[in-house]
């Protein structure tokens, strides 16, 4: 989807803003508030409240309240972001084991959690991991045994967040809709082709060898059944209907010869002998001309026409010619395919089943037909199912008979065949369109007060249409489902986005 020039401008406007808001934790204690200025390796780390921190010996920030430093510092643990805080007092490293540290982490969709820590060396570490993404508040309490002064420190970062006004929103064209619960059908896609239906489509020969008087009919051309294509001129055909003329005339002679035999033997004037003869001469009149008549039907010519040599070649059924190899004066064989037509007002869509989807497929399964090409859509039902693997592909071949009353489906066009597995109710579902996608993890822009977060999902089955979120999103939470790409772009651009 290209990005209008309206978009961009929006981008632009907004490029300051949410670069300011990536810029990491901030931490306040006692009412006072300061921010921190960048990542140490692949962390983040806090600075100290009215007077600037500095860095601590473990590469985190330092606060100092009164007698007690707290250095904090989130950073990878086992693979996860955890956060680690370092706590002195006076000057002299407070151990681990007798100090307690509670902290409260307040996400801006309005979730919160308790966060628990350990001791762990000369340090603390949160027992759970802060999940991603890294934009919240958490607010940590201190408490040494023994001393009635405790320290408080709050966190905050912005990271993934996006400031946007109303004005901004509008300007970028967002939509926002509400996810939920929806219907997903759990589908396989296949990629296919369509083509011509074979059972439709007939390679039209002359059956006789000759030369082409005309040519009437033209590639491309739509004929009705009995249309004529062409016409041909064949020594052949004039041989064989010269027998037919002979054979006829035969046959009226042989009648008449047994009409007379019979009343002359009924009358007892002649022989029993002769009306036999006359008989039997019949019965071998009838045959011949019953044999000549059925050479002419066999290769469809008619019985009698101006010219004995002149062969009518028709459309055997209603159809588009989709190849012709005949022009006027060409000698044919009787085996040349002149003529291909095909009845496309039904095709094929033919596709390739590897052997561990054989069992997703069956006959007379309902299918999705859709194409890249243009935004043609339609249904089938699966009509054939191959029973043996391909030596070279090793892949069984499936096709689908498609109605195709507007001609739309042309043979060669690549399509995308989906067979549905199942239909199942999800919980929570998003629009496809929604899903944005950093270094391999789905993200989808959820409304936040003031403008927008980068939340991590996972995603479940899809149909195309419609994805199930299994974790990340919860029913009820407003996200950006059109246009999510200009979030992603001033994303990227203001350094934002970060990964664990």
């Amino acid at each position: 989807m290209a990005i209008t020039r309206q978009q961009k401008m929006m981008i632009a406007a907004i490029a300051a803003a949410a670069a300011l808001a990536a810029g990491g934790l901030l931490l306040s204690g006692d009412g006072a508030d300061a921010h921190a200025d960048g990542e140490a390796g692949h962390a983040h780390a806090a600075e100290a409240g009215a007077a600037k921190a500095d860095t601590g010996p473990n590469g985190g920030k330092r606060y100092v309240d009164g007698d007690y430093t707290l250095e904090v510092l989130l950073a990878e643990d086992g693979g996860e972001p955890r956060l680690r805080v370092w706590a002195t007092a006076a000057g002299k490293p407070l151990a681990p084991a007798g100090v307690t540290l509670q902290g409260i982490v307040q996400r801006p969709t309005g979730e919160s959690e308790a966060l628990a820590f350990r001791a762990a060396k000369d340090g603390l570490v949160s027992t759970t991991a802060v999940a991603e993404p890294h934009a919240f508040e958490i607010r940590l309490d201190l408490a040494v045994p023994g001393r009635a002064k405790a320290a408080t420190v709050r966190l905050r970062s912005e990271e993934g967040l996006v400031e946007m006004t109303p004005e901004q929103i509008q300007s970028a064209a967002l939509t926002l809709r509400t996810a939920g619960p929806a219907r997903v059908e759990d589908s396989a896609q296949f990629p296919g082709e369509i083509r011509f239906n074979e059972d439709r489509t007939a390679h039209v020969v002359p059956r006789l060898a000759g030369v082409a008087e005309a040519v009437p009919a033209n590639l491309g051309q739509r004929v009705k059944k009995g249309e004529l294509l062409a016409v041909i001129a064949s020594t052949a055909l004039s041989d064989q209907r010269s027998e037919w003329l002979a054979a006829q005339r035969r046959l009226e002679l042989a009648r008449t010869t047994y009409a007379r035999e019979k009343t002359l033997w009924q009358d007892r004037i002649s022989a029993e002998q002769d009306f036999l003869a006359a008989r039997t001469a019949l019965q071998e009149a009838e045959i011949a001309a019953s044999n000549a008549a059925q050479k002419l039907d066999a290769i469809g010519a008619a019985r009698s026409g101006s010219a004995l040599n002149r062969f009518e070649l028709r459309a055997p059924f209603d159809g588009v010619i989709v190849e012709k190899h005949l022009s006027l004066g060409e000698a044919v064989a009787a085996d040349a395919n002149v003529f291909t037509v095909s009845d496309l007002s039904t095709v094929w869509a033919e596709f390739l089943i590897a052997p561990k989807d054989l069992d997703s497929v069956r006959m007379n399964e309902k299918v999705k037909i859709a194409s890249t090409a243009f935004d043609g859509k339609a249904e089938g039902l699966v009509s054939y199912v191959g029973a043996l693997l391909g030596q070279q592909t090793r892949t069984a071949t499936a096709r689908v008979t498609l109605p195709n009353p507007e001609m739309a489906w042309r043979p060669g066009l690549f399509v995308t065949v989906s067979v549905t597995r199942s239909e199942t109710e999800v919980p929570v579902a998003i629009d496809a369109e929604a899903l944005q996608t950093d270094g391999g993890q789905a993200r989808v822009f959820v409304a936040v007060p003031g403008g927008f977060l980068a939340q991590p999902v996972q995603t479940g089955r899809s149909d195309g249409k419609r994805v199930e979120i299994v974790s990340g999103l919860k029913p009820g939470w407003r996200y950006v489902a059109g246009n999510s790409f200009v979030l992603k772009a001033e994303m990227g651009k203001a350094g934002a986005e970060h990964a664990h």
